[in-house]
């Protein structure tokens, strides 16, 4: 089955992890209506399995790639979602291993006004080798050690309960993770999608949160669904984490709308 929205997946020189990640976007039990590759300078690697997964696919395909400038996340993402034709637009990152209802889950909570933000289990070193090695999404199914287990659970009757009630007030009325969210694209024109002031690892997905909040766009929050697995790897550079908070911190305390360097740009 085909949906009418748009999957875009980041990703940077780790085509072994893509690799198991598309496979899994394959699986789908509802697939998007095109996939597109949000590509922040990876090397010919990578575009040699985009081009592969491009003819397996069964729906449309578009690489979107720029040059490698450093961590440029903001930036490549804006340049994937430009390229989106249809209205609604999941997000995730290319170290991750989808469920099958992982698209599925998205859809069904998806609701003008609002957007999604999920979570991830924390697959173990030791699994995630294996994962890479076998090349089997399903290799997640049978994982050891590893953190947050509980996101790994299904209920369709709790994803709709708990979608206005966990993570949406309080200390975590900001909260999201960005390698699993979802937006109207509409919503993201009208704030200028990711600000590219942001640069380095850190904080450009609050921040939009924060913006769309302040916009009068609601978070739901996508739990017990939209089940994800996350590739162990070493952690980023944060060297870019201080400047990145206080910006972030800026958009709450002047109640930010719109990015000034940000989306329009590309259309």
């Amino acid at each position: 089955m085909k949906s009418n929205c748009s999957l875009i997946v980041s990703t940077y020189n780790w085509p072994l992890a893509l690799n198991v990640c598309l496979k899994s976007v394959l699986q789908q039990s509802v697939m998007p209506a095109e996939i597109i590759i949000a590509d922040d300078g990876s090397t010919s690697d990578t575009l040699q399995l985009v081009q592969k997964f491009t003819a397996e696919s069964p729906v449309p395909v578009i690489h979107v790639w720029q040059p490698d400038d450093g961590f440029q996340l903001a930036r490549i993402r804006n340049r994937a979602i430009a390229q989106v034709s249809t209205p609604y637009i999941i997000q995730i990152d290319g170290d991750l291993v989808l469920h099958r209802h992982f698209i599925k889950d998205h859809l069904r909570i998806k609701e003008p006004g609002h957007f999604v933000s999920g979570s991830r289990v924390l697959l173990s070193p030791e699994t995630s080798e294996r994962l890479l090695k076998h090349e089997n999404p399903e290799t997640v199914n049978k994982h050891k050690g590893g953190k947050n287990f509980f996101n790994r659970y299904r209920s369709r009757l709790l994803q709709r309960y708990l979608s206005r009630r966990y993570k949406t007030t309080g200390k975590n009325k900001y909260y999201v993770k960005g390698c699993n969210m979802a937006f109207w694209k509409n919503d993201l024109v009208a704030v200028n999608g990711y600000n590219e002031a942001f640069t380095g690892w850190g904080r450009e997905d609050s921040e939009l949160a924060i913006r769309l909040i302040n916009n009068g766009i609601k978070k739901k929050f996508l739990k017990m669904g939209g089940v994800a697995y996350h590739i162990y790897h070493r952690e980023a550079c944060r060297q870019m984490e201080e400047k990145n908070t206080v910006m972030m911190e800026d958009a709450i305390r002047q109640k930010l709308t719109k990015a000034e360097d940000g989306l329009s740009k590309y259309f």
